[in-house]
């Protein structure tokens, strides 16, 4: 079945009576040829922090086996994950697409197959690099990390955002990609971003704002019951008569929150969630969290850059850097938490891995660092915005 392009999905609808699990494994990602993740095709790893050994928790696959007890199956578990953005340059460049024939002209008989999403390319580094993770049912995991470490897109790729090759990421034994029915369900569940939308040509980042009371939003949230609506009512403090045009940034948050966690779920993954709540919001709401782990079982992963009053609350930690697992650890193996030195503990990591980003940059030399592949730019202009994202352009914005 061909693939699209650009996101490497199916381009023509499933024959009739087949099932979408037939569809979907149809898609399935390469073993071998030019965009099969082999070790010589991908970017070497950008050089590990130089941290004291003695101090520093294990990271990559050897801790992740350590992560859940012996035979019990990991309610999250990650085996060498590399990850890609799919991008039309770099799919032009394989032979796919010709400038020649036109922005969107495709060869009759292109000589390589389209790369599919997710798998890296030759030459691109990926956004996440050989990432092992492992985590048992109940954990709390902090997602530490600086701006850029591929917090979100290993969220994503938890969430079955993209797809990644079958056994590279199983959530509750499955697919999260291709097992529609843990999104589907809510099993697995993602919080993260703004409720936002863009307006082309007139406007971005336009909070989503309806003259409909906040009680009467929850009130109809998919799979939420009355009893569990009115505990999320009452812990984040919502007031059912707001009205969700006149509500400020952190209580439009707020309802946000409810709705997302109206419906019960085994795997929740947050992303940077709780920007918007005053401290008491977030304490709150945190230990709300911590009760939904300790009586259901649930399993969460939570990527924050606030560590306020965080110092008891993970099971796990798992830092992040330049796409990969520099730490990670259980919570009671690292003596800063129970000192109450999370961040302090996080600064250090963070200064660390720049000391080491710096050497290697300055390592590879200037071409390294300005040297961006063609592949990483679209060839006209982003969608419903003003902005020319070709190459060399004065207003090029590069597409990530």
């Amino acid at each position: 079945m061909p693939l699209h392009p650009v996101v490497g999905r199916p381009t023509s609808l499933a024959a009739p009576g087949t099932s979408l699990a037939t569809h979907l494994a149809a898609a399935e990602l390469p073993t071998d040829g030019p965009f099969a993740r082999a070790a010589g095709k991908a970017a070497a790893p950008a050089a590990a922090p130089a941290v004291d050994a003695a101090a520093a928790p294990p990271a990559g696959e050897a801790a992740a086996a350590a992560a859940a007890p012996p035979g019990e199956q990991p309610a999250i578990a990650v085996r060498g994950l590399s990850f890609c953005y799919p991008d039309i340059g770099a799919e032009r460049e394989r032979g796919g697409w010709h400038a020649s024939l036109g922005p969107l002209t495709r060869r009759a008989n292109p000589p390589d197959p389209p790369f599919p999403d997710g798998r890296p390319l030759a030459g691109v580094p990926p956004v996440v690099t050989d990432l092992h993770l492992s985590l048992p049912p109940g954990s709390r995991t902090l997602l530490l990390g600086a701006n850029g470490a591929g917090k979100t897109t290993l969220l994503r790729v938890l969430g079955g955002q993209h797809m990644v090759a079958k056994g590279a990421v199983t959530v509750l034994g499955g697919s999260p990609f291709h097992d529609v029915h843990l999104a589907s369900s809510g099993l697995l569940s993602y919080l993260g971003g703004n409720w936002e939308r863009e307006v082309a040509f007139a406007g971005y980042a336009v909070p989503l704002a309806a003259d409909v009371p906040a009680g009467e939003m929850l009130s109809r949230a998919p799979g939420g019951t009355p009893e569990r609506v009115a505990e999320l009512i009452r812990v984040l403090d919502i007031d059912p008569t707001w009205r969700m045009h006149r509500v400020s940034d952190g209580q439009r948050r707020r309802v946000q929150i409810a709705m997302g966690l109206a419906r019960e779920f085994k795997i929740l993954l947050l992303d940077e969630i709780t920007v918007d709540l005053d401290v008491l919001g977030r304490a709150d709401l945190m230990a709300y969290l911590i009760k939904e782990c300790d009586v259901r079982g649930a399993t969460i992963v939570y990527a924050t850059h606030i560590f306020d009053g965080l110092d008891a609350w993970p099971t796990h930690v798992a830092f992040l850097a330049r796409g990969q697992m520099r730490q990670f650890c259980e919570a009671k193996e690292l003596p800063q938490l129970a000192a109450g030195r999370l961040l302090e503990q996080v600064t250090d990591w963070l200064r660390a891995e720049n000391a080491a980003a710096a050497v290697a940059e300055a390592e590879a030399g200037p071409a390294a660092k300005h040297g961006a592949d063609p592949a990483a730019w679209s060839n006209g202009y982003a969608a419903g915005r003003m902005t020319s994202t070709l190459r060399g352009a004065s207003n090029a914005v590069m597409r990530m």
